[in-house]
């Protein structure tokens, strides 16, 4: 029989709690939700007001993935399902994870949070920037440490201050709270910061997501500021072999990064780094941290 669970109120039904997701770990269902329950706090004020995506592995990260946009068959009445622009019709809708009940539902269906750079209440109207560095082999995440060192420094200069956390699987993503300025704006100037870093560090980078320019260097996306687009968010367990998180990090484990296990975090190791350092990026969350775009 399926146990239901009240939550704030909400009354959930919370299944399969002893199926095994991961494999490599044994990590169980039960233990993905225990997860999520103990890491609300920064979750949910980094999910706040975004419409997000799912990136679904009901089976585990062996068995069949799929990506939604749209609220998935059966989401409650009580999840707050937003409006949000889409290329192939005027509207379109997606779920707004905004408290505990909401989080522990999705959670059930075993879901990657993706999220727009973006806000429900100003649609493609960015009030963050994101930079996506992707090692193509033999590179690892040693050498995405290095480009995101020099992303800081010329971040800098224009007077944003820049945060990081893993992606949770290969790379990293370099973050930056900004006054709301349009989407299409951001875009354009990451995309120049990512031509720049190539031409400092052209045995490094590539701004180009073509796969044979990839080998041995990172790949700095831009394109994840475009509004269509989402991005793991910060705390999110992944679909990979091991329960790995996106997880934010201190400026010093980048610059004294030697392996790329260093930078491997996994659902057991969250607690004790919240303990330690509190939320990482908080200061995205905080308004008056946001710099004007340049």
């Amino acid at each position: 029989m399926t146990p239901i669970t009240e939550v704030e109120g909400r009354r959930l039904a919370l299944s399969n709690l002893d199926k095994v997701l991961y494999t490599a770990t044994g990590t169980t269902k039960g233990e993905v939700l225990h997860y999520y329950a103990r890491t609300a706090a920064p979750l949910l004020a980094h999910l706040a007001d975004r419409p997000v995506s799912f990136l679904r592995y009901p089976d585990g990260p062996d068995g069949q993935l799929f990506f939604t946009k749209n609220p998935p068959p059966g989401t409650p009445d009580w999840v707050r399902v937003a409006e949000v622009p889409r290329r192939t019709a005027d509207t379109g809708r997606q779920v707004v994870v905004e408290d505990l009940p909401s989080l522990m539902w999705a959670a059930n269906l075993v879901v990657e949070f993706h999220t727009h750079q973006w806000r429900a209440v100003a649609p493609e109207q960015a009030d963050r920037l994101i930079l996506d560095l992707d090692p193509g082999a033999p590179a690892t995440a040693v050498e995405c440490c290095a480009v995101a060192l020099w992303l800081r420094e010329r971040l800098g200069t224009d007077g944003l201050k820049a945060y990081v956390k893993t992606s949770g699987s290969k790379g990293l993503h370099v973050l930056v709270p900004l006054e709301r300025a349009p989407s299409a704006d951001v875009s354009a100037y990451a995309k120049g910061l990512a031509v720049e870093a190539e031409a400092a560090l052209p045995e490094l980078v590539v701004h180009r997501m073509r796969r044979s320019l990839r080998p041995g260097k990172v790949f700095v996306d831009h394109s994840q500021n475009a509004a269509a687009k989402t991005t793991a968010a910060p705390y999110t367990l992944r679909a990979k072999a091991e329960p790995t998180v996106s997880t934010p990090v201190t400026w010093d484990e980048v610059s004294d990064c030697t392996d790329a296990e260093q930078l491997v975090f996994r659902l057991g190791d969250i607690e004790a780094r919240l303990e330690r350092y509190g939320d990482l990026l908080g200061p995205l969350t905080d308004p008056a941290v946001a710099a004007p775009l340049p």
